[in-house]
């Protein structure tokens, strides 16, 4: 009973919380709601047993990743404004895509699987199961391939933030470390006869 009371707690703080990601009009906001949302799907894991995964999600996603987007947001300076303007001419596929995936969800909710006889209960596991172990296992061996395709796309989206965050500024006084090694003392030595 009360891990049903948890579930809920946890399932109804995500759904609300993907919500904010979806509708919130500050980016700022977004990334918080997200954040959040990550809180409560490790709470789920929690609940399955699942600690590893539960840790992982918070100091990977929420330490790392999370912080990343809210550096590259503040650095981008996003012009809200002006994605404000192009609102109306994007509707029409945001709404088609809405449609189709509440589609599926609802042909998800009728086929069966979520009535009360056909749910499964999550059994815990004995004591002796590593669950790191179980994880590392089939991780490292049947979808090898998989993760060290998610590795390559994530480091390709670092670097691609760093460059985006990378300007050059009109204002800014840079040092040009050839010119002052190169000089030589007859460019900044003058010899005046009095």
């Amino acid at each position: 009973m009360l891990e049903t009371a948890f579930f809920n707690l946890f399932a109804g703080l995500s759904i609300f919380a993907g919500l904010g990601v979806v509708l919130s009009r500050n980016t700022m906001h977004a990334v918080m709601f997200l954040i959040f949302c990550f809180f409560n799907a490790a709470g789920l894991f929690f609940l399955l047993d699942a600690e590893f995964l539960g840790i992982i999600l918070i100091l990977i996603y929420v330490g790392a990743v999370m912080v990343l987007f809210m550096f590259a947001i503040m650095m981008l300076e996003v012009n809200v404004s002006k994605m404000r303007d192009n609102f109306l001419q994007y509707l029409p596929l945001g709404g088609m895509i809405a449609v189709i995936l509440m589609i599926e969800f609802v042909a998800a909710s009728t086929t069966g699987v979520f009535t009360e006889g056909a749910k499964a209960t999550a059994e815990h596991l004995a004591m002796d199961v590593n669950n790191t172990k179980e994880i590392g296992q089939i991780l490292y061996t049947k979808y090898l391939l998989g993760f060290e395709i998610a590795a390559i796309i994530l480091l390709v989206a670092l670097v691609g933030a760093i460059v985006l965050t990378i300007r050059g500024r009109k204002d800014a006084k840079y040092q040009n470390i050839s010119k002052q090694v190169n000089v030589r003392r007859e460019d900044r030595v003058r010899k005046v006869s009095m």
